[in-house]
């Protein structure tokens, strides 16, 4: 037996023995459980007159008894596909068994079913994969309803996870890179991709999230931090078949940690490579946020709706003013001159009626009650820019959720 295949064998095993039980059966092949509980005829007769009768006393242990049938059976066929260990007579008369089994639902696919169940509700294997749940539908639908204003993001990041994920066999990891003001959604994104890919969100062990201030403050034990950052990087790549890497201010990030991240992001050619294993690197700056504005702006004061902007207007100014800020020391610029950056998102500036539906959704999460009255009083305490027209929140929405205490009972 190939150790690679170890883990997700204890993983089955952990389920199996739960679902023994669940299905009434015993803890060992080969061996009859006695009868236990309310109904167990030593117990003695359950009189006719009584809340359940006779009738119904008879069926309810008439189906026990073949749930009980079902689980030994159950464990022959269970322990085949674990140990792979006496699996002849198993699968000889596995055909006839599924036909005399009676039970509903009963085939093949029975046992992976109740298995993923129940190992929906907590780990059942070392790697932490069968926590990866990838519900793209989810993410598209969560993002067409509470991110506002983003209409390039919500397509950019949709089309890019779901085309990633569909390849059977990536050749690099999925590099995104997230530009605009700071409250426009970036970090919201990152959250709700980590929540629809993983089960278990942020707190996945499969995902790492970098706080580039607060992970990498001094620039004298950057060295340090490179060794760090390259280990962590690679005991999560061994540790899970799909990992998702986060680094938040990317623009602060040292050069030598962006060359620490670069070897991760490149291509490579999958030979003696797992087909399923693959990685996703988001990058959040406030960088390219003045381009991007401009550009909303310029809509605006034309009459065109900011719905009209296109990926393909924007990206090449976008691309320009990034790759200008290399020479200020901006290392990200690097991956993208590199070809190492599969996609921008731009995130555009956010007006007042984008913030009102902030503010609802804030009130809605806290279980509040508004009116269109109280959440023009949340935009109120906005500042817009700029000066003349007012019209971007110059924080964006991220105020919006402390704004709202002040209508607290």
């Amino acid at each position: 037996m190939g150790q690679g295949r170890l883990p997700a064998r204890r993983g089955l095993g952990c389920c199996v023995l739960v679902l023994l039980l669940l299905l009434g059966g015993s803890g060992s092949p080969g061996t009859t459980p006695a009868p236990r509980g309310p109904w167990a005829e030593e117990q003695g007769s359950v009189p006719e007159g009584g809340p359940w009768g006779r009738a119904r006393y008879e069926a309810v242990k008439k189906h026990l008894g073949a749930v009980g049938a079902l689980s030994k059976q159950y464990w022959q066929y269970l322990a085949c596909k674990v140990w792979q260990e006496g699996c002849e007579e198993v699968e000889k008369g596995q055909e006839e068994r599924e036909s005399s089994w009676g039970f509903p639902l009963v085939g093949r696919d029975y046992l992976e079913i109740l298995s993923a169940w129940y190992c929906s509700f907590g780990k059942c294997c070392e790697t932490g994969d069968c926590r990866i749940i990838n519900n793209i539908t989810g993410l598209e639908a969560d993002l067409g309803g509470q991110l506002h204003g983003q209409h390039l993001a919500k397509e950019v990041v949709v089309r890019a996870v779901q085309g990633f994920l569909q390849s059977p066999r990536p050749q690099k990891a999925l590099v995104l890179s997230f530009h605009g003001w700071s409250g426009t959604g970036k970090n919201f994104v990152a959250r709700m991709v980590a929540s629809h890919l993983y089960r278990d969100g942020l707190k996945s062990d499969c995902v790492r999230v970098f706080v580039s201030l607060l992970h990498f403050p001094h620039h004298t034990y950057v060295d340090s931090y490179k060794a760090q950052l390259q280990r962590q990087i690679s005991e999560t790549l061994q540790h899970c078949s799909q990992a998702l890497f986060i680094f938040d201010e990317a623009e602060k990030l040292h050069s030598s940690l962006v060359d620490a991240i670069k070897p991760f992001m490149a291509h490579h050619d999958n030979e003696g490579q797992a087909d399923h294993q693959r990685s996703i690197f988001l990058f959040l700056s406030n960088l390219g946020g003045n381009t991007i504005n401009e550009v909303a702006l310029d809509f605006w004061r034309a009459g065109r709706a900011r719905e009209e902007i296109s990926m393909e207007f924007l990206e090449q100014r976008l691309r320009l003013e990034l790759q200008e800020a290399a020479e200020d020391g901006y290392a990200h610029s690097h991956l993208l001159r590199e070809n190492l950056i599969d996609a921008l998102v731009p995130f555009l500036p956010l007006e007042y009626h984008h913030v009102k539906l902030c503010a609802r959704d804030a009130f809605v999460a806290r279980g509040l009650l508004y009116t269109e009255a109280t959440l023009d009083e949340v935009a109120q305490m906005m500042v817009f820019v700029p000066k003349e027209e007012k019209l971007f929140s110059a924080q964006g929405c991220k105020s919006v959720p402390q704004r709202i205490s002040y209508f607290l009972p």
